[in-house]
């Protein structure tokens, strides 16, 4: 549930007001997939391997509130409960993160 929510937390913060979030949920074989698609700034794929360290912000978003630590502790909880998670993102046309949690 936390996880899910430091997703939609980030998606809203970051999308610009009367921009979209998407939410959806698929199965697969092995897992169940939750994603969450936001059509914010996006983040340069240099950055979306430190976006899971703890504190870690990126430049130039420090005008937002947050500590950084919402997507390192998604990742813990995730990874604890035998799933996995994943970012594909864009500059400039938004974001899709998704959480794999066994069957």
């Amino acid at each position: 549930e936390e996880a899910i929510f430091n997703l939609l937390d980030n998606a809203v913060k970051y999308t610009p007001t009367g921009e979209s979030v998407h939410v959806s949920v698929a199965q697969w074989e092995m897992y169940v997939e939750i994603k969450v698609s936001d059509t914010g700034k996006g983040i340069s794929e240099s950055n979306q391997a430190s976006i899971f360290k703890r504190f870690y912000r990126e430049e130039e978003i420090h005008n937002q509130p947050g500590v950084g630590i919402g997507l390192y502790l998604t990742r813990e909880i995730v990874t604890q409960q035998g799933g996995y998670v994943t970012v594909e993102s864009q500059v400039g046309k938004g974001s899709a993160f998704s959480i794999f949690l066994p069957r």
